[in-house]
């Protein structure tokens, strides 16, 4: 099994990082760290890692200088559990879960979950099963379909449902034989631009302007993560869309929020402005949705060249599910995560991983990713695709190995958490929230903005130096 130094070193020279870097990190701490079979911990730590490294590694291009890189393991996995130890005035995170999210039994004896946060999934899912949006009344309406019959029945109709399948009825399917040709990031060249100049900072990222157009945990985690190293987010939301208040304060650190209508030629106007200045897009909506208003990578190298465009899938971006929505705890029950866990456990029935660790894992992926490209970028020139999924994710966090005995690990509990708390102002009120687990000791990872609520800005960069 891989120590978690080799995991870091394999994600960092597959993304075309030299080896030699590697010896300026330092990871600390031992697994587990949470009840878990799967090396969570592990892939907490070297997710983070890699964006640690990443960055000093564009210090290094800006200044010349080298610096240390250090990573505490159980740090990083609090980092992966941010949502949980947010408190907002000391008051602790409202309910997670919609009333009718989570588990239900089918009439073939199948588990299947439903991800209803957000209003129009959960009338989907009531409509296709004809019922009231209440437990019993989903339960008793499930157990006249069969498992998979609803879940196609379900994405059909613009629901976000998936089955549990074992690991090995996930294995033969179609789309796990196409994610299995795939690397666990993809970063493709997609045009022709000239190297862009590093702007002037006194940190890794500083005036590098990046788009965030995500929601929900990954892709804003990827966003935070880019912010924490001095970066300009402008986080973009719709003034329709419907969001997670609570994560959106969690992962609302270091950026600026603001509102576009994408769907109206005057918000598609103000955003092509803002893409031309940009340096980095970070999207986390389905490919279609996107490139069906007129920024698809290959569209956004043209408005833009030079541009680096990381894209977060739910299911990856070949085989027949490449478009399926889906999110963290979606693809652990599709993927065969719930089922090894719940077997690992004792327990009859799906069991969730102790964090979003599909989510989490996947944004510092995205970050690291963002940034691999973009100083790829100022060396060689050119427009640059990075790809990364929750589904791949989900089969490298898998291909790391189990835990012996994971289960007899004690949970983390208020007292070992507490040294990785620090306290801000927001625009939600004072925080308590998780500072960043990567150390980098020339230039330490901060947020220079509060979490702010959305549309708090107007749609338009700051200055550069």
């Amino acid at each position: 099994m891989q120590s978690p130094r080799e995991i870091l070193s394999d994600i960092w020279t597959s993304a075309g990082g030299e080896a030699s870097a590697l010896d300026a990190i330092k990871l600390t701490g031992e697994e587990p760290q949470l009840p878990s079979s799967f090396r969570v911990a592990a892939a907490a730590q070297a997710s983070v890692a890699a964006t640690g490294l990443a960055a000093a590694g564009i210090w290094k291009l800006r200044s010349g200088q080298s610096q240390d890189v250090t990573v505490d393991m159980r740090h990083a996995v609090v980092e992966c559990r941010s949502e949980r130890y947010l408190r907002v005035g000391d008051k602790p995170p409202p309910p997670a879960w919609d009333a009718i999210a989570g588990v239900y039994k089918t009439g073939d004896a199948r588990f299947v979950r439903l991800h209803t946060n957000f209003p129009h999934h959960r009338d989907a899912v009531c409509k296709v099963l004809n019922c009231k949006p209440e437990r019993d009344d989903v339960q008793a309406a499930l157990m006249q379909w069969d498992g998979e019959a609803f879940e196609t029945a379900a994405y059909a109709g613009g629901g976000v449902v998936s089955m549990m399948r074992s690991y090995d009825e996930w294995s033969a399917t179609p789309h796990a034989s196409a994610l299995a040709g795939l690397p666990l990031i993809t970063i493709e060249k997609i045009g022709d631009a000239a190297p862009k100049p590093w702007p002037k900072g006194d940190r890794p990222l500083a005036g590098i302007r990046v788009l965030d157009l995500s929601r929900v945990i990954a892709g804003p985690v990827a966003g935070r993560t880019l912010a924490a190293h001095g970066a300009d987010v402008l986080l973009i939301s719709g003034p329709n869309l419907p969001a997670i208040p609570w994560l959106t304060i969690d992962t609302g650190r270091g950026k600026l929020a603001s509102s576009v209508e994408l769907r109206s030629e005057q918000g598609r106007a103000v955003f092509r402005d803002l893409l031309a200045q940009a340096d980095i897009v970070s999207q986390g909506y389905r490919p279609c949705a996107i490139a069906g208003l007129g920024f698809a990578p290959e569209e956004a190298a043209r408005i833009s060249p030079g541009i680096v465009y990381v894209t977060l899938s739910a299911y990856g971006h070949a085989g027949p599910w490449a478009e399926r929505r889906g999110f963290d705890s979606l693809v652990q029950t599709s993927t065969g995560f719930n089922h090894a866990e719940g077997q690992a456990a004792g327990v009859d029935g799906p069991k969730e991983l102790p964090a979003q660790m599909l989510d989490h894992a996947t944004g510092y992926l995205m970050a690291f990713g963002a940034m691999m490209a973009k100083a790829r970028q100022s060396r060689e020139g050119g427009s640059w695709h990075v790809r990364v999924s929750l589904a791949q994710t989900g089969r490298w966090l898998w291909n790391l190995g189990r835990v012996a005995d994971g289960f007899k690990t004690g949970d983390l509990n208020g007292e070992t958490v507490m040294p990785f708390i620090e306290e801000v102002a927001s625009g939600f009120g004072a925080l308590r929230s998780v500072r960043h687990s990567a150390l980098l000791s020339k230039t330490p990872a901060f947020w220079a903005r509060p979490a702010m609520p959305l549309g708090s800005h107007p749609p338009q960069w700051p200055a550069r130096e």
